[in-house]
């Protein structure tokens, strides 16, 4: 079963709605690792000094800015933390806003919105109302420590959200040389654009994505499987690891319409709950302090493995 990224709420006015967020989409790439030709083994990748070439251990890593050439800034793991938003949990809906006024340049990337559960009365109050106005929510969303711009839509019986590129990360089309202009500037006669309407009109067919496959991909896996049948070697199988979906104890018991009316009056919106966050913040602290025992361990293990080594390289040297 697939892992949530995250649960939360999606808040809109004084509405929440507890919810979980699923990727909306499956890696299908085929994936190559670089052997070393001679001995048929693996190359691993690195992490070396620059100067020196001495591999550098995780704990020894940091981030930073490089603000001129040569000249960096070191960031804090709390750095970038505290530039993120208080609702990590959260999708905060700020605006509807018509969705056919939302280009297709600014969609990036889609993901699933699952209710928790007996929460499907919020989950389809939203649903239904966004599909009758024909509006989609923008919301700002924390997805594990950046902040993203996002829309959430209704799509069949789901809500998805997409994430939205910011205006910043476009470029402007009046950036290239774009013809301009009526068509007959650019001597396009009103005989040939009935004859291309009339192509298109002959060409054109209901949208069935699953007519289409990629056919790089599939060709390509014919070739690997050739490969294989050719050389006699085995694929071994990988167990898939079921997660367990956090389960949300809220019913359907809400006087939506009270909320509604609220939320009309204010204009304001909800913050998510503060027991709540606290609850989530404790078991992330509780969760932070577990993984860095286990980790300090192994990397001490690790040191002392590696320090071994080094030793009996130098006694068989000698």
């Amino acid at each position: 079963m697939a892992r949530p990224i995250w649960s939360g709420t999606l808040s809109f006015g004084l509405l929440n709605v507890p919810v979980s967020l699923m990727s909306g989409e499956r890696s299908v790439d085929l994936h190559f690792r670089m052997l070393d030709s001679r001995s048929n083994t693996p190359v691993r990748y690195e992490r070396v000094n620059a100067e020196t070439g001495e591999e550098v251990p995780w704990k020894e890593i940091v981030k930073a800015f490089e603000y001129e050439k040569g000249s960096y800034v070191v960031l804090e793991p709390d750095d970038i933390k505290s530039a993120a938003s208080e609702g990590r949990e959260a999708v905060e809906v700020q605006a509807f806003v018509d969705a056919d006024s939302i280009g297709p340049e600014y969609y990036e990337k889609p993901y699933i919105l699952v209710p928790g559960k007996k929460a499907e009365k919020g989950y389809v109050l939203f649903r239904e109302t966004l599909k009758r106005t024909g509006k989609v929510g923008i919301a700002r969303v924390v997805i594990r420590t950046r902040e993203y711009l996002s829309a959430v839509m209704p799509r069949g019986d789901a809500l998805m959200l997409m994430l939205l590129r910011y205006p910043q990360e476009l470029i402007d089309v009046e950036d290239f040389k774009i013809p301009q202009g009526a068509a007959s500037k650019y001597r396009v006669s009103p005989k040939e654009i009935q004859m291309a309407e009339q192509l298109i009109d002959s060409m054109s067919d209901e949208w069935k994505p699953a007519g289409y496959r990629d056919e790089f991909r599939d060709r390509l896996r014919k070739v690997i499987e050739k490969r294989l049948k050719s050389k006699g070697v085995v694929t071994p199988t990988t167990e898939d690891e079921e997660a367990e979906t956090p389960e949300n104890a809220t019913t359907n018991v809400v006087d939506f319409m009270a909320l509604l009316q609220k939320s009309l009056a204010s204009k304001k919106r909800t913050p998510a709950k503060k027991a709540a966050t606290k609850s989530v913040a404790r078991k992330a602290a509780t969760k932070k302090e577990s993984t860095g025992k286990t980790s300090v361990g192994a990397k001490k293990k690790s040191t002392t493995k590696k320090a071994a080594k080094r030793a009996s390289t130098k006694r068989k040297a000698g």
